[in-house]
């Protein structure tokens, strides 16, 4: 076949593809640029809250000084990630990501385990930040309005309001997003020139970057703390269909989102050790655990800089609300495409292209957790801290040790894709660094189980350490019956996980 007659055959599959049932099943190509693709994975960072949230609970649990240089270790592992990573994107454009690229390597059966986990894990991921971001608006409602509401009130109206957002255009979601992302990120920076001009006792001291501050039992868990701080450079591929030139676009965001994350949370971490001193930055945090941030830049830029940031703290978790909503539905969306879930998942709404019963499913979910953890906290006027230390991090830990495991499964997927496909001396190199990566994240999986316990705040003991990682272990071996149930009952179906678009022509074919 000549190259013209390649082209032609390829447009005209493309046509097939994009009418089959109507543009309902495809996701609206060429919505998102350089630009918008990464705003949309870096929200979910969600930088100001791990700033504020997770670093404090990182130095006062752990008591690990050497934060910063865990943030730099934690860089180099997912950029080995990220380098098989990238290119599996490049020969895999599916809204399913992490269980197209499992399932293309390691088979349909594991692709179905691997996508109920993502579905799960994203889902908790996302329902968990509902309890912190109503704790935080209640808090400021009773500070500078004098008014007591209950924190479930305004989680649901957020829950309401990221539902709304959902279904409109992603490069819409991509614009708001973009404009809490870059407001929270100078608000850091500002924090962190701050800290840097007027240090503690210590002065401007490079003792968090010795390796003999990682010396301890808590370094583990450490990790698994600030890994957590890194997700969402992993949703790139999510949005590979809705790009104009995926195979360049996803690979280069991924790159830019992992190196950018690195260096802006090892220096703002830093930035903290040198406002207090690294001999004073663990008690410190102990004292003001959640408050470390506001109560450093109360002495240094003043109560109305400190007021701001309170704010935009809220406004960050709701973009990052808002990315792993895009992210779920869109699961849900190529799920429903290739009949792991009902087919109306697998459709688009007409007028945004957005994946609008992935988005319906998503808000259903979270309406119903908390309105779930509402019910359950029944002290006369409710128990301020339950969102936080059971919804936050009950739904963040599960979440993130889903998508640790999926980062690990997606390593070796792309080391057995390429050797399947008889690729394997071509692309020796990557191979090498997937293997190296997927051991290390394994790693970090086994310390996230074992400490849980700590990781949720459950004693020693507690039922929680194992029910809580249990439920992506549910997850797993559900998405495996269902994955041997179809290979055995319906083979077309389970030729179809993976396939993405390529779905279509399955589909055409079975109806002809």
């Amino acid at each position: 076949m000549t190259r013209g007659s390649s082209s032609t055959s390829r447009s005209a599959s493309g046509a097939a593809i994009s009418t089959f049932k109507g543009q309902e099943r495809a996701l609206r190509a060429d919505r998102l640029g350089t630009g918008g693709l990464l705003l949309s994975v870096l929200a979910a960072t969600a930088p100001l809250m791990v700033v504020a949230g997770v670093m404090p609970t990182t130095f006062a649990v752990m008591g690990i000084v050497g934060q910063p240089l865990l943030f730099v270790l934690l860089g180099v592992v997912l950029i080995l990630f990220s380098v098989g990573y990238a290119e599996m994107s490049r020969h895999v454009h599916n809204a399913g990501a992490f269980y197209a690229y499992i399932s293309r390597g390691l088979g349909g059966t594991a692709g179905a385990a691997a996508a109920l986990v993502a579905l799960v894990a994203y889902n908790a991921l996302q329902v968990g930040i509902y309890g912190i971001l109503g704790f935080e608006v209640s808090g400021l409602l009773a500070t500078y309005a004098d008014l007591e509401v209950a924190w479930w009130i305004p989680a649901l109206l957020g829950v309401l309001a990221v539902g709304a957002l959902g279904w409109l255009k992603i490069d819409v979601n991509a614009r708001v997003l973009g404009v809490l992302l870059l407001i929270e990120v100078a608000l850091v920076v500002v924090f962190d020139i701050a800290a840097v001009a007027d240090p503690g006792a210590e002065g401007l001291s490079l003792h968090a970057f010795d390796p003999d501050t990682l010396t301890g039992a808590g370094v583990g868990t450490a990790l698994c703390f600030c890994i957590a701080a890194f997700l969402g450079f992993e949703q790139a591929p999510v949005y590979a269909e809705e790009t104009s030139r995926p195979h360049v676009l996803v690979p280069r965001v991924m790159f830019l989102a992992v190196g950018g994350v690195a260096v802006f949370f090892a220096l703002s971490s830093w930035a903290l050790t040198v406002a207090t001193g690294p001999d004073r930055i663990v008690g410190t945090a102990r004292e003001q655990s959640a408050g470390l941030l506001f109560f450093l830049t109360e002495s240094r830029l003043g109560g109305t800089f400190t007021d701001v940031l309170h704010i935009l703290f809220v406004t960050g978790m709701f973009a990052a609300l808002l990315s792993f909503h895009n992210v779920v539905a869109r699961y849900a969306f190529a799920m429903g495409r290739e009949g792991l879930l009902p087919a109306a998942f697998g459709r688009t709404s007409g007028s945004s292209g957005a994946p609008g019963t992935g988005s319906l499913l998503q808000t259903a979910v979270s309406a119903i957790v908390v309105v779930g953890f509402a019910v359950a906290d029944d002290k006369p006027h409710g128990d301020p801290t339950q969102p936080v230390l059971h919804l936050f991090t009950w739904g963040g830990n599960i979440g993130a040790l889903g998508v640790i495991v999926l980062m690990a499964a997606a390593s070796f997927s792309v080391v057995a894709f390429f050797v399947r496909r008889g690729a394997a001396g071509a692309q020796k190199a990557r191979l090498a660094t997937s293997t190296v990566a997927g051991l290390a994240l394994l790693v970090i999986a086994a310390y996230t189980v074992r400490d849980f316990d700590v990781l949720v705040g459950a004693g020693p003991g507690s039922a929680l350490s194992w029910m809580l990682p249990g439920v992506i272990g549910l997850a797993a071996l559900a998405g495996l019956v269902q994955g041997l149930v179809l290979r055995a009952r319906a083979p077309e179906r389970h030729a179809r996980i993976g396939q993405g678009n390529e779905a279509f022509q399955l589909d055409k074919a079975a109806s002809s």
